[in-house]
């Protein structure tokens, strides 16, 4: 089992292209952790404003009576992948991991593969 330290970490240095990452509580918005960024992308309010994402995919769920799972959502901009992928399980529920990548640099199926493993092994 990994700590959140150990989980950003890992999931910036094992998915190519990686900019940034955060592990976030969506019921509060808040980054239990970050790591990474820069000047135009704070991970803080990138991870905050992200929730909001996450909370309308799960209540557009419930209202469409879907009873699958989100395994992930990604968001494709010009430059960038903003990959989200919420914990499963006991431990993590109401969280979710969030990797920034280089789009130019980086490998879309790898890095979903790097965060479902990171997911299975995040301890909180």
């Amino acid at each position: 089992m990994a700590s959140v330290e150990v989980s950003l970490k890992e999931m910036m240095t094992e998915a190519e292209g990686a900019l940034g990452a955060a592990v976030v509580d969506y019921s509060s918005g808040m980054a239990l952790g970050t790591l990474g960024g820069s000047k135009n992308l704070d991970m803080t309010v990138a991870a905050a404003g992200n929730t909001d994402v996450v909370r309308a995919k799960v209540r557009a769920m419930e209202q469409l009576g879907l009873k699958s799972q989100i395994e992930d959502i990604l968001i494709t901009l010009g430059h960038q992948y903003h990959l989200i992928r919420p914990v499963a399980g006991r431990n993590g529920n109401g969280l979710f991991l969030y990797l920034v990548l280089d789009r130019a640099r980086s490998n879309l199926a790898m890095a979903r593969h790097h965060l479902k493993r990171v997911e299975g092994q995040l301890e909180i």
